[in-house]
């Protein structure tokens, strides 16, 4: 143990000397926070995910499900009925949710009938601080409206109810802070040790290193300790500006604590893993930028995962940034203890899975 901690002492140091790693570490996040927060703050998405259960499973709800997805800025997913869906919601962290109740087009029939004096209701579940919530209430809305003239030509035979799902209204920014910390995590641990994986091999010190009792599973455990110190140092840094700058709400806790020590790990090992592959740090930069450019704007860090085409959902499914993020918001802004621990465990699944190989593949000797 004497030996990483000198070891993690030592790169430490090392790693202060450099403006560009001082910078991206602590500097970058917050000019992120600063610029991102004063363009999208009050702006919305273009197109989201709607949830529907649908109790009522008739002709009539089925032509309200078909003409809201004709809109091509709603995109229709089924939630099973055999569920509550309150409980959904907040069980899955959704942002919004409709419910086309049991009875609906009894209801618009019975509207008909009595000459507008009944309505058909569908209920909209959501934050109403988030922009998607606001999207699709404008289009329920509208498709409700269009619907019952239509039906009617006289009245709205179709009516929209908003209710609100989340226990705490958050805005924009609240929400953006995790995928700016996560993304922090990613690109401060991988790049930085694909980099100095190349460096080491170039300037052959793995050469030296060889010639010592100091093992490849206890230089890298040195790497992981040096970053999580300096990232946790950087997550209170950047929610601090946030707090400061944007009166962001969200939390810090053990969970989210756990995130950026086992996102840390993932990362230095993923960044080992891609280090073993290059042998200059030209090569180590052009890399790195290959496997987090992408990983980094398909895993939620600067747009809403649900606002993504589905093919491209599908792929970030696979990234793991995703999780990082997705964890960081179900525990600092969301309060989701089960879905928190479920992406948890998947980070420290792949954690474990990438310092094994990490370990094994990185060879200390010239090739």
């Amino acid at each position: 143990m004497k030996k990483v901690l000198v070891d993690t002492l030592a790169f430490g140091k090392q790693y202060m000397r450099s403006k560009v790693g001082a910078f991206f570490t602590f500097i970058f996040p917050i000019l992120l926070i600063i610029l991102f927060g004063a363009i999208f703050t009050n702006t919305g998405n273009t197109t989201v995910d709607l949830p529907v259960q649908d109790l009522d499973r008739t002709t009539l709800s089925d032509r309200f499900l078909d003409a809201l997805n004709d809109t091509h800025v709603i995109r229709i997913s089924m939630i099973p009925t055999t569920v509550d869906l309150s409980t959904h919601v907040r069980e899955n962290s959704l942002s919004v949710a409709l419910l086309i109740p049991d009875g609906f087009e009894a209801d618009v029939v019975e509207g008909l009938r009595t000459n507008g004096t009944v309505h058909g209701n569908v209920t909209l579940y959501g934050d109403p601080s988030r922009s998607t919530l606001g999207i699709a209430e404008g289009i329920v809305r509208a498709v409700a409206e269009q619907m019952s003239l239509s039906i009617y030509r006289k009245d709205l035979l179709i009516q929209t109810d908003v209710r609100g799902s989340a226990q705490q209204n958050y805005q924009y920014m609240d929400y953006f802070l995790p995928g700016i910390i996560g993304m922090t995590v990613m690109t401060t641990a991988m790049y930085a040790m694909t980099s100095t994986c190349a460096e080491y091999r170039s300037r052959k010190y793995f050469k030296l290193l060889a010639t010592t009792t100091l093992t490849k599973a206890e230089w890298l455990t040195s790497k992981v300790l040096w970053f999580a110190l300096a990232l946790l140092i950087s997550l209170f840094v950047t929610v601090g500006v946030g707090i400061a700058a944007w009166n962001v709400k969200v939390t810090i806790d053990g969970i989210g604590i756990a995130f950026i020590v086992l996102g840390t790990l993932l990362f230095v090992s993923l960044g080992m893993v891609l280090g073993s592959a290059v042998r200059d740090p030209e090569s180590a930069s052009a890399i790195a930028n290959a496997i987090g450019f992408p990983m980094m704007f398909l895993s939620g860090s600067f747009f809403p995962f649900e606002a993504m085409p589905s093919y491209l959902q599908a792929i970030a499914r696979v990234l793991p940034l995703t999780y990082l993020n997705n964890g960081l918001r179900d525990t600092m802004v969301f309060h989701n203890l089960d879905s928190a621990l479920v992406n948890l465990a998947i980070v420290g699944v792949l954690a474990a899975i990438f310092f094994v190989l990490g370990a094994k593949l990185m060879s200390w000797k010239e090739r």
